[in-house]
């Protein structure tokens, strides 16, 4: 990430951003220069942010339109629907691998994360592991094209792209980077632990103390800013994060969660015929249940820490994977 570093540009506004930007490229792309929708936007951003309009400007110009963007948000996903699919695309042995190098080239840095934020090292390594491989897939799309193309040309979600597009903006202001160096998916996420822009204000971190946040190339500040985030959603260091279940007759499936927030207690669950592998207190909420695995179905009771994975990503599927991957790693290290 380019940084101008620096007390007097650290704290000056974006002077000069329009010249830098004006000679960045040779040719402009245009395809936001004139419309209606951006040139709203940016009286509102200089209204209510005190953005200089004609510098707002200079990046609209330069902001592309990405076809394939629309595309790939458009398009219906390809769900893996059971279990016994997903699981594999995470919980691979080259994952692992690369997972226990990661967290011995940065052992002393996830030690001070989980001292600080009490989330365990191989959570925060799963974490960057499911997302982004650690690193080697992090999203080749400038981050500002995204935003731009789905805030002003996605019609069904450009509210929410339009929010994270201000947010983006404002991050590249209080960062003093050039908002059109930086890179995510297609969606927008960023860096090693694919931060929305909305997240990386609300919770990254400089865990290295440099006067930057960098969630793009400094592991540091990346490892720190996951442990901060999952300490804002909720998790309660030491516990646990799943719980198996036994189940019989017939009003087992009347248990099951609709959604992702723990609707029912341990002692409800019970009384439908679900039984823990654990002891788990009666009046505990959970997250209940079901996955379709290589032997069959699977019962679990989704405990605290496990909705504050799934705070992250809310699918069930994701914080299982997370979940597993992370015991899969302390396993391969040879550590508890």
């Amino acid at each position: 990430m380019q940084v101008m570093r620096g007390w007097a540009t650290r704290y000056a506004p974006w002077v000069g951003l329009v010249s830098i930007l004006g000679t960045a490229q040779d040719a402009l792309a245009g395809d936001y220069e004139g419309s209606p929708q951006v040139a709203e936007f940016v009286g509102e951003m200089t209204r209510d942010y005190g953005f200089a309009g004609e510098q707002l400007m200079g990046v609209f110009r330069e902001a592309e339109r990405k076809q394939s963007i629309l595309d790939a948000i458009s398009k219906p996903a390809e769900r893996v629907k059971q279990w016994s699919e997903y699981r594999p695309m995470f919980i691979t042995d080259a994952r692992i691998a690369r997972g226990v190098d990661f967290w011995r080239q940065h052992e002393a840095v996830l030690a001070r994360a989980e001292q600080e934020y009490g989330v365990p090292a191989q959570v925060i390594v799963s974490i960057i592991g499911v997302e982004t491989f650690f690193g080697r897939n992090t999203g080749n799309f400038r981050v500002v094209d995204a935003l731009s193309t789905l805030g002003f040309d996605y019609p069904p979600r450009a509210e929410f792209f339009r929010k994270e597009l201000r947010e983006f903006l404002l991050l590249a202001r209080e960062e003093q980077v050039d908002p059109l160096t930086l890179k995510g998916s297609y969606a927008g996420a960023m860096g090693l632990p694919q931060f929305m822009p909305s997240s990386f204000r609300a919770y990254a971190v400089d865990f290295d103390g440099d006067g930057h946040i960098n969630i793009w190339n400094n592991p540091d500040d990346a490892i720190g800013s996951v442990g901060s985030y999952f300490k804002r959603h909720g998790w309660v260091a030491g516990e646990p994060v799943v719980s198996r279940a036994d189940v019989r007759g017939n009003q087992v499936d009347e248990g099951l969660t609709t959604g992702i927030e723990p609707t029912k207690t341990v002692g409800e669950l019970r009384a439908l015929g679900w039984s823990s592998h654990d002891a788990l207190r009666d009046d505990m909420p959970v997250t209940a249940f079901r996955l379709e695995g290589d032997k069959g179905p699977e019962y679990w009771m989704g405990l605290t820490n496990f909705y504050a994975i799934t705070r992250y990503n809310r699918s069930v599927m994701y914080a299982m994977a997370v979940h597993q991957l992370s015991e899969q790693l302390v396993q391969a290290r040879g550590v508890k």
